[in-house]
């Protein structure tokens, strides 16, 4: 039985909240993924595991500043130290659109570090690759589009057709992988790569670009044992009770609001071939995302509607907290800002968004013109049309009929 800990979509240097950290001197949101990764290094050392799977995304973009490859680097050479080989897949945001550029994760092969295996291109690892390790593994990297067309000699047609060449090409090559297997030992297919049917996070608008999509079916083949995937931020097996297991772990902290009611995990599996047993294992130090919207309606309640709508104060502590007030225009006199921000001083970051409710177009009575109304009847349409209540329109419609009087001149 092969015990795997599989983790991907990293993002270390996400830094899109919150302030900087006074000993390290790094962003303290940076200091939470760091914190999530530290707790699966310790883990995959602490269990033992035979292989540990990343599969792809170490950073947010191509060019990580050395800093933040120094604090990738120190836990993977953790890993390496402890024996423990590791596969690293260059995901999307670890490669370089332009030919012969180099990656982010291409250090640890370039300096050959022990146990430590950098999937930059398509690969089929067998056993003595791997270490001696009783398991083959099937291996697609991020590849740009660019790259895949002048690899594999496609022609110069448009995105669909390309999309369906790659995906063809693909196919052949996973299944002549599969061919060359050794059907007595386990196999495993690991992608940086959108599949058919998978769910999306929030990363969809903000991270993914215009990705041609793998096969369900090419990943159901009962020849695999385990698909190790990654890109998308959502934890999800796409193959629930059955075999093979086709697991996203989805990100290893919260990104943005679109993921605050995510929980994150890491996975680890027990393989042998023809079975998988696959163990969800939570995060435990993730940082709690609060997004919550009120809407005022009525402005004698303003302040408790606002105060109904936020949790107490000591659920807010160290969190990231994200509050949208929706108002007429007529009561932004009665939002008190500094009140608010006040209760919430405890949050890690408050975002106080209001949202003033513009006016529905006003609506003539039927078979009238505006030019055919009085002023003080198209005031009090104007009124209404703008959510005042009864009282308001009758106060400001008896001082408009008092200043659209016009005295009459002495002849």
């Amino acid at each position: 039985m092969l015990k795997i800990l599989h983790f991907a979509d990293a993002h270390i240097d996400m830094a899109n909240y919150g302030h900087h950290d006074p000993v390290s001197g790094m962003p303290a949101r940076i200091m939470d993924f760091l914190k999530s990764l530290d707790e699966i290094i310790d883990q995959a050392i602490s269990q033992k595991v035979d292989l540990v799977l990343f599969a792809g995304d170490a950073y947010k973009d191509r060019n990580p500043t050395p800093t933040f490859q120094r604090e990738w680097g120190k836990r993977i050479m953790r890993l390496s130290r402890a024996n423990i080989p590791t596969i690293l897949v260059v995901g999307n945001h670890d490669s370089s659109p332009a030919l012969g550029r180099a990656n982010t994760l291409d250090p640890f092969q370039t300096l050959e570090v022990p146990y430590v295996w950098v999937i930059d291109k398509p690969q089929f690892l067998t056993s003595s690759d791997l270490w001696g390790l009783p398991v083959q593994i099937l291996a697609l990297p991020w590849i740009p589009r660019s790259s895949l067309i002048a690899n594999l000699g496609l022609s110069s047609v448009d995105l669909k057709d390309i999309n369906e060449q790659i995906e063809e090409r693909l196919i052949f090559l996973v299944r002549n992988w599969l061919d060359r297997a050794d059907p007595n030992l386990p196999s495993i297919l690991t992608a940086h790569a959108t599949v058919q049917g998978a769910k999306f996070g929030a990363e969809r608008s903000i991270m993914l670009g215009n990705d041609f999509t793998l096969s369900g079916s090419l990943l159901r083949d009962p020849r695999l044992d385990y698909v190790g995937l990654g890109h998308i931020h959502l934890a999800q097996n796409l193959n629930e009770n059955y075999h093979p297991p086709i697991v996203y772990p989805g990100s290893i902290e919260r990104v943005d609001f679109g993921e605050a009611r995510d929980k994150k995990y890491y996975v680890i599996a027990e393989i042998e071939r023809g079975h998988a047993q696959v163990h969800w294992c939570e995060l435990k130090q993730i940082r709690p995302f609060i997004d919550l919207t009120c809407r005022l309606d009525d402005p004698n309640n303003v302040e408790s509607i606002i105060y109904e709508t936020l949790p107490p104060p000591e659920k807010l502590e160290n969190a990231i907290v994200r509050l949208v007030i929706e108002y007429p225009l007529n009561q932004e006199a009665l939002i008190n800002d500094n009140a608010i921000r006040q209760y919430a001083s405890g949050a890690f970051e408050f975002q106080l968004i209001k949202r003033p409710l513009h006016a529905l177009r006003s609506r003539l009575p039927d078979n009238q013109a505006i030019n055919n109304l009085p002023p003080i009847e198209l005031l009090e349409i104007f009124l209404r049309t703008n959510q005042s209540n009864e009282e308001e329109v009758k106060e400001l419609t008896q001082l408009a009929e008092e200043i659209f009087k016009i005295p009459e001149e002495d002849s």
